[in-house]
């Protein structure tokens, strides 16, 4: 089993990837939140920043692209390469409404000639370059239908792989993902795929291959893993027998107590790599506050804990409530 971990932009830079990685593992492929290259710039500073190799060390790194022309996507790719990359993403996903409404992300989806037209003009550079370049997609802007004109279009082209979120635009992140028409992929699709949305468990896992009716062998994680960290250790140690499983003791961790440690652990070496990059305490503390909307999940019962440390405004403020949740 392979198991991608989805980029959250503003959450999974560089310093969450490197503790992450050292923590727990079991990633095979991090993608970095997306770069939007513009007429007058291929990046900015801090994409630069969280692409270096040496802010990377042991982590496959996979730079994701948002655009709507080839040429920029070039671009970006050009100023990418002397790092060493050779492989390449690109957002076709983002529902953001302002990435949307400039025919990016999702709402590039709408535009199906041009799609095809910018395709065929990343493909025909990767090939002559020596690169490859997988698509992360919706199933469409208004109509889940629309995944059946993209999936020709996508079969059309050398995509080394296919990242399915089986939603609209307009689903967001919400509700049940679409799963029939990821059944359509796995059935219709010439180009290797990858599963993405609504995995927070094991168990989650085992029902989308229930419902597939076969094992799904590539899984891409986002909120999930962040909610839950060992979700990827999870997913591999369940293996093969998760496909038919029912149990709901697939997620238990063999040593809870070990597995509190490792999550401060994490939590710890975050904000404090935080604290050396930034200032003063209250812009660390907006990074934090961001990673406890998903890390909250796993604190039942500490709902004023976790209000304490949403409104705090100073490292004091939120290290003395820390105290409290690790003596939990």
């Amino acid at each position: 089993m392979r198991i991608y971990f989805a980029p959250l932009e503003g959450v999974t830079g560089y310093i969450y990837r490197n503790a992450y990685e050292g923590l727990y593992g079991h990633i095979d492929k991090y993608f970095a939140p997306f770069i939007s290259p513009a007429d007058n710039y291929a990046l900015v500073p801090k994409e630069i920043r969280d692409v270096l190799p040496e802010n990377n060390r042991g982590v496959n790194l996979i730079p994701q692209i948002l655009t709507n022309r080839s040429d920029l996507f070039i671009n970006a790719v050009e100023a990418l390469q002397p790092y060493g990359y050779k492989e390449f993403n690109v957002n076709l996903g983002c529902p953001s409404g302002t990435v949307c409404s400039k025919k990016k992300g999702a709402g590039f989806l709408t535009e199906t000639d041009e799609l095809s037209e910018f395709l065929d003009g990343i493909y025909a550079y990767g090939e002559t370059h020596g690169i490859t370049i997988s698509l992360k997609t919706r199933l469409g802007f208004y109509d889940p239908d629309e995944f059946y004109d993209l999936m020709d279009i996508f079969n059309a082209h050398p995509v080394s792989e296919l990242i399915v979120h089986p939603r609209i635009r307009g689903d967001f992140y919400k509700g049940e993902p679409r799963y029939e028409y990821y059944a359509y992929a796995l059935e219709h699709a010439k180009i290797p795929l990858v599963y993405n949305g609504n995995i927070y468990s094991a168990k989650d896992y085992a029902n989308l291959c229930s419902k597939m009716n076969t094992s799904i062998d590539t899984v891409m994680l986002g909120r999930g893993i962040i909610s839950d960290p060992a979700l990827a250790e999870k997913l591999i140690t369940g293996g093969a027998e998760m496909v038919t499983a029912t149990a709901t003791d697939m997620d238990t961790v063999t040593d809870a107590a070990a597995e509190k440690q490792r999550f401060w652990q994490l939590h710890d070496t975050v904000y404090h790599e935080y604290q050396k990059i930034m200032s003063p305490d209250i812009n660390v503390l907006y990074k934090m506050k961001e990673l406890w909307t998903y890390w909250r999940a796993s604190f039942d019962g500490c709902d004023k804990e976790i209000k304490a440390l949403l409104k705090a405004k100073k490292y004091a403020e939120y290290e003395d409530t820390l105290r409290k949740l690790k003596a939990e």
